[in-house]
């Protein structure tokens, strides 16, 4: 039922009231796949095969592999999965080292009683064809209503999982679910999926920093006051987590940064307005607003999350979040303000992310599109030096007409100065902090895809030295050692030239250190064999004798 809105969250959050043209011409979709069932996902596993997976909502996980536009099945769980309107196979994600240990994790809603299942599978000796073992980690209780179930799976950087919850619901989330620590539903989860929880009992343990470990509520919860999540990411750069949170009848709502122990407001705000529930809470100032929300207007209805965008073929500004309306089929973009991109007939069910950081469309109608760009970018260089008194220096940019790009640097000690951002052709300019440390290092200056690598050398000289200069070894075989010396900052490696003369203990060091070598029997014909160990820039000469 529409429900009228009477206060404006205290906490300002940015609304957009009206909407530009696109601005972006240089962009396109072009279809990727087409004649799919009802496709609600798309991701990678990570694991360098550059593989996309499908998720269809019917209970069905599709494999492509690169070149290819035949997708073929991946994991059947339709005999498990209660599909129909927010239910189904909902949420996939690949576990961090899925290459060494083949675990990923899928989120649906049960056949039978509508629960939220979280379960994991494996990979087989197939790698287009899962393992058909399920191991069930955790499931949510959703009584009563078929809608807002949540879905979204991910893993953040800090390696455990992330699971968003919708409330359970019905309108206005009527159990109050969204605030109640006691319950999982409205709420973003975060588990430890490598470390089983032997006094609870299960296969999944809560970090130890959770805001409700040791305290009333559940253990599982990292932020609460959501109302459906349907999708979320992180910013592949930063770790940063950026949320679509559905909102009811008048606002939509992105969140970010999640904090832990955050309460996003529902179901005392959606978005950035009061609404009549419990409006004597609203004046409450612990609510965290969105990062910005958007109206119903133009027949929008659920905000659907997308990803900030790190690829390397530079189709939008590094650090561009891309996201989209469910219902009006518009793709936005949001780089400090909110901007129109696209008006498609499409039902936008989810982006996705391939493991360049391309982005995907995905059209529950059937289809997958990707975004591309015509813009075309060139630097004329793919290095720098500097010497330890640091410096500056400038890239020329050399791009088309309206094509924006942004630069940036992965270490702190390169400074982008003073524009990070540009347009067409231009320049980059940069500065270098002076190296008061012992060791050269290296960083890079990235823009849109393109990098170019800086080293800067140190302003402590390293010497080493190493005693015995020559060693001997009995025919029998046997071990020998070397000490070495060298300043406490500088860092050292130790290689033998030979198969026969192996490093057992000290391969690499920092400052003072010993290497130990070992020698196996020597039974060759010449009167002896001699080898060299090399350690930084001294070596020390090994002989064995017949």
């Amino acid at each position: 039922m529409p429900k009228e809105f009477t206060m404006a969250r205290l906490i300002v959050a940015v609304a957009v009231v009206c909407w530009p043209a696109p601005l972006f011409a240089e962009i396109r979709l072009v279809p990727a796949f087409t004649g799919l069932s009802s496709p609600i996902f798309v991701t990678h596993a990570g694991d360098g095969t550059n593989r996309l997976f499908i998720v269809e909502q019917g209970g069905v996980i599709k494999v492509v592999r690169p070149g290819s536009s035949t997708p073929t099945t991946f994991l059947d769980i339709r005999t498990k999965a209660l599909s129909g309107g927010e239910r189904g196979l909902l949420g996939l994600a690949f576990h961090p080292k899925y290459s060494g240990n083949g675990r990923f994790f899928v989120y649906y809603t049960r056949a039978g009683d509508g629960a939220l299942v979280i379960a994991e599978y494996n990979a087989s000796t197939n790698s287009d064809i899962a393992g058909t073992t399920e191991v069930t980690l955790l499931t949510i209780p959703h009584p009563g209503q078929a809608n807002h179930n949540g879905g979204m799976l991910a893993f953040g950087n800090d390696g455990y999982l992330y699971i968003g919850v919708g409330d359970g619901g019905s309108g206005n989330d009527p159990p109050n679910n969204a605030q109640n620590p006691d319950v999982l539903l409205g709420k973003i989860l975060r588990i430890n999926v490598d470390q089983p929880d032997p006094v609870a009992r299960t296969r999944y343990s809560s970090p130890p920093d959770n805001p409700f470990v040791n305290r009333a509520g559940r253990d599982e919860i990292f932020a609460v006051g959501l109302r459906n999540p349907w999708r979320f990411s992180f910013d592949r750069l930063s770790g940063q987590q950026w949320v679509g949170d559905v909102g009811q009848d008048v606002r939509e709502e992105v969140d970010t940064p999640i904090a832990n122990g955050g309460n996003y407001g529902w179901r005392v705000y959606e978005g950035a307005l009061c609404t009549n529930n419990d409006r004597a809470l609203c004046a409450r100032v612990d609510f965290i607003p969105p990062l910005f929300d958007f109206s119903h207007a133009g027949g929008r209805c659920s905000v659907t999350g997308g990803y900030v965008y790190r690829g390397s073929l530079g189709v939008f500004a590094s650090g561009t979040y891309v996201y989209g309306d469910f219902c009006s089929g518009e793709i936005f973009v949001w780089n400090d303000e909110q901007r129109l991109l696209f008006d498609t007939a499409m039902n936008i069910s989810s982006f996705g992310e391939d493991e360049q950081g391309e982005l995907y469309v995905v059209d529950l109608n059937g289809s997958i599109s990707r975004l591309v760009s015509d813009c075309a970018l060139t630097i004329p260089a793919t290095s720098h030096s500097f010497t330890a008194m640091g410096g500056s220096n400038n890239v020329a940019v050399t791009s088309s007409t309206g094509c924006v790009w942004t630069a940036a640097s992965n270490v702190p000690w390169i400074h982008v100065t003073p524009e990070a951002r540009g347009s067409g052709d231009g320049v980059v300019q940069y500065s270098v902090d002076p190296n008061t440390t012992a060791f050269a290092r290296t960083g890079l200056l990235a823009i849109e895809g393109q990098t170019i690598t800086v080293s800067q050398s140190s302003d402590v000289p390293c010497t080493y030295a190493i005693s015995p200069a020559t060693g001997s070894l009995p025919q029998a075989g046997g071990s020998g050692t070397i000490t070495v010396t060298a300043p406490a900052e500088c860092v050292w490696t130790a290689v033998s030239d030979s198969p026969w003369l192996v490093i057992t203990v000290g391969a690499s060091g920092q400052g003072n250190g010993r290497v130990i070598y070992a020698a196996p029997p020597y039974i060759g014909r010449a009167q002896g064999r001699t080898g060299a160990i090399t350690i930084a820039t001294v070596t020390s000469v090994v002989t064995q004798s017949r």
